[in-house]
């Protein structure tokens, strides 16, 4: 095991956070640059919508890996690539439509899915995102 859940709580398996991660296109750039960085966090969000049926839905979940364009969570309802839905941010009660951009494994906790704001609200999650100029590393600064 690459990382024990019990030592690390916050993150589910590396392994399977990383494939998600990896496998949402919707949040790159043409030039395959991010267009916000990720944060692994767990934030209770609930999320309405309409199920595969057309049934209506709201459940109550948790947030695995955010940024300012959307997020990857879990959900029990059964949806599509392309499905709307509304997450809402039980803290703040403020409302975010969204699209579904991914789907990936499922486990009891449910399906993990990839999720597109459709306006920009970098600000949904309550959480200051690095901006995209910030290098990746600090740059070497010359010894004197």
């Amino acid at each position: 095991m690459l990382l024990d859940t019990s030592v690390f709580p916050g993150v589910d398996s590396l392994v399977y956070a990383l494939h998600d991660i990896c496998m949402m296109p919707e949040t790159e750039t043409k030039g395959g640059q991010r267009r916000s960085s990720r944060v692994f966090t767990r934030i209770p969000v609930r999320a309405t919508g309409r199920d595969l049926l057309g049934k209506k839905f709201q459940e109550t979940s948790q947030t695995i890996v955010i940024n300012a364009h959307g997020g990857l969570l879990y959900l029990q309802a059964e949806l599509k690539i392309g499905a709307e839905l509304v997450l809402i941010n039980p803290a703040t009660e403020e409302e975010q439509d969204c699209r579904v951009v991914y789907l990936g494994d499922t486990s009891e906790k449910g399906t993990r899915i990839g999720v597109e704001f459709l306006s920009p609200s970098p600000h949904f999650w309550g959480v200051e995102f690095a901006p995209q100029d910030w290098p990746a590393r600090p740059v070497p600064r010359p010894v004197h």
